[in-house]
């Protein structure tokens, strides 16, 4: 007689969500560069008898490798350095406010400089780390007692950043042993996407097309990502490089017309994924297409891929100048939308309340010698930024994971700290330490306590004695800091970056739409530019704009009850949204087969518009209005 199947104990999303951990290959690479930057410039500075800067230099390498992310060289320059960047100036405004501020005075200028840098951050990944930096300069130049100047502080900072981005750009990594010395990531991402569309094409018809588009679309921001920097520019200047655009290129028709067959949900011919694969192979080795398999043409969106294949074919040997990476376009508007829409207002409030608070009540331990002989008040504030910042998951997750790296890293190094020798022994903990920061991002908690290892090494370096203890206080300080600040109301609708994502999807989904039935309507002639390269571009804008729609949702729906119900049906509406923009592909395809499009079409349009119109009122969130169109075929 057989058990009865035990019954299956489902976690609750936040606590779900504090026990999840990436996956993957060890980054040795990285790992390589992370034993390189802090240890040996804080043996340098040792050495040379300027510890205070070596520790300032220290602190820069080590935050510079919390963004030395997987990626191409030319997207680790503004990853890395424009966050580096800030961070000096956070050092200099920072180290002039400490010395000619008073306590109020000072909480009052790291308050409004919270508020900035937080709005700021609802720009994009690298203006939130940038963000997160110079208000981690500034509490740090405002409350180290160095001897140094700050712009003595400031140089040792960007000295320590450039360190750690002059060995991502001149070590060897896996990917650049191979052929070009200059290409180390983009050649991957470029083939990743031939085979996310060979894997669409293959789900086509089954339950499993979705999970394959949503993966394509991540592997064409990938793409799109490892191809911009400062050494791939707009207008290349190699033929390598030039091959490698028009490979890119080449694949957005190929994406389209599988995105098309998917909508269809009609199972296509198995031959149809072997010419995308092929591509891909030619792409990661560098070498020429071969022989494709044979054409079946028995569909519109079967003759899009046919020649698209064909198209990719050509490209893939000319290498012929491609101006247009089809990157989504950021106007002075749309900067300025984030800042102070929705998203930008609610997080700079919440980074002002809690960097000033933690600033005011460290000021205020501070000075009534709460810390004893410690004179590192800048600690609480620093770590308030950390955990306010929604980039690393959400806030119960966040706190919980502080709070356990914290006390792991503390007890760690208390123990390494009564047998090491100081301070070679130290210094070759701040090394191992950032060797493993690369490894340690991969969950909150073990990258809080690679830190937490580190920076206390680092103080106790510059001469200050052991601080495991206080730094268990101040951390679980600011845990209820920031904890107390998250639940507050706010001024307007709770969820504001929720709802300017979603915003930001609706806006460029309907562009999207209404560009491509503009280009069914015969009476529209007006000039402009090629329309199917403006066509793939809106169309990458959208499916991009959804995917961080997606993600924003995916963290507010793992708050607590008492955060995540505001923004309860939110992931309805961008599932419409995505199926708006899959059938307005379909269309566009349809349309460069027969100029026109079929009543299905213009059904299915006009039914997902409505729909939409429902969700708005259901939901309550202020997404766009359709476009005014004209849904005919």
């Amino acid at each position: 007689m057989s058990r009865p199947a035990r019954p299956h104990l489902a976690l609750p999303p936040w606590l779900a969500h504090a026990l999840r951990t990436q996956r993957g290959p060890v980054p040795w690479s990285a790992v390589t560069r992370g034993a390189l930057a802090a240890g040996p410039l804080l043996l340098v500075a040792v050495l040379a008898g300027r510890v205070s800067l070596g520790v300032v230099a220290a602190i820069a390498a080590m935050l510079a490798g919390i963004n030395d992310r997987p990626g191409s060289r030319r997207v680790s320059v503004q990853r890395i350095g424009m966050p580096a960047l800030a961070g000096a100036v956070g050092v200099l405004g920072g180290t002039y406010a400490g010395d000619h501020l008073a306590a109020v005075a000072l909480t009052l200028v790291l308050t409004g400089l919270g508020l900035l840098a937080g709005s700021v951050s609802a720009v994009g990944p690298v203006a939130s780390a940038a963000g997160t930096q110079v208000l981690v300069a500034a509490a740090i130049g405002a409350g180290m007692p160095l001897p140094e100047s700050g712009w003595e502080r400031a140089v040792a900072y960007v000295v320590g950043a450039v360190w750690l981005l002059s060995l991502r750009l001149v070590l060897p990594t896996p990917g650049s042993l191979v052929g070009d010395f200059r290409f180390d990531g983009e050649r991957d991402a470029v083939a990743g996407v031939y085979d996310a569309v060979a894997a669409l094409l293959d789900a086509v018809g089954s339950g499993r097309a979705t999970a394959r588009r949503v993966a394509l679309t991540a592997a064409l921001d990938h793409a799109q990502d490892a191809l911009t920097g400062p050494r791939l520019r707009r207008y290349s200047s190699s033929f390598a490089e030039r091959r490698l655009h028009a490979q890119y290129a080449a694949a957005l028709p190929l994406a389209e017309a599988a995105t098309a067959l998917a909508w269809t949900g009609e199972p296509v011919p198995t031959r149809a994924s072997e010419g995308p694969r092929r591509l891909a192979a030619a792409v990661r080795d560098n070498t020429h297409t071969g022989p494709l398999p044979a054409p079946s043409r028995s569909a519109p969106a079967l003759r899009a891929l046919d020649d698209a294949l064909l198209h990719a074919a050509e490209a893939f040997d000319q290498g012929k100048e491609n101006r247009d990476l089809h990157t989504r376009r950021r106007t002075v508007k749309d900067l300025v939308r984030s800042v102070f829409g929705a998203g930008g207002r609610e997080y700079g409030l919440r980074v002002a309340l809690c960097f000033g608070a933690s600033a005011g009540i460290a000021q205020a331990l501070h000075h009534a010698q709460w810390y004893g002989q410690h004179q590192h008040w800048y600690w609480l504030p620093a770590t308030a930024v950390f955990l306010v910042k929604p980039d690393l998951g959400p806030l119960v997750s966040r706190v919980l994971c502080r709070a356990a790296g914290t006390v792991l890293g503390a007890l760690l190094f208390a123990g390494f700290a009564a047998v090491l020798p100081r301070p070679e022994g130290l210094i070759a903990l701040v090394a191992l330490s950032g060797a493993l920061i690369p490894v340690a991002t991969r969950h909150f908690a073990a990258q809080t306590a690679v830190v937490t290892v580190l920076v206390l090494a680092l103080v106790m370096v510059g001469g200050e004695p052991q601080a495991s203890v206080s730094r268990i206080g101040e951390t679980l300080l600011a845990c209820a800091i920031v904890l107390v600040v998250g639940h507050l109301p706010m001024p307007g609708q709770r969820g504001g970056g929720v709802r300017a994502r979603l915003g930001a999807a609706g806006r460029a989904a309907y562009a999207y739409l209404a560009h491509v039935l503009r280009e069914s309507d015969p009476r529209d002639t007006a000039p402009g530019p090629d329309p199917r390269a403006h066509r793939w571009t809106l169309r990458r804008e959208a499916y991009r704009a959804l995917a961080e729609a997606r993600t924003a949702i995916a963290l507010a729906a793992a708050e607590l009850p008492a955060l995540a119900r505001h923004t309860e049906g939110a992931d309805e509406v961008v599932h419409t949204l995505e199926r708006l923009v899959d059938a307005t592909t379909a269309c566009a395809v349809h349309l460069d087969d027969s100029g026109r499009l079929t009543p299905r079409h213009t059904a299915q349009l006009t039914e997902l518009l409505d729909e939409l119109a429902q969700e708005r009122v259901r939901v309550g969130l202020r997404i766009p209005e359709a476009p005014e169109v004209r849904l005919a075929g």
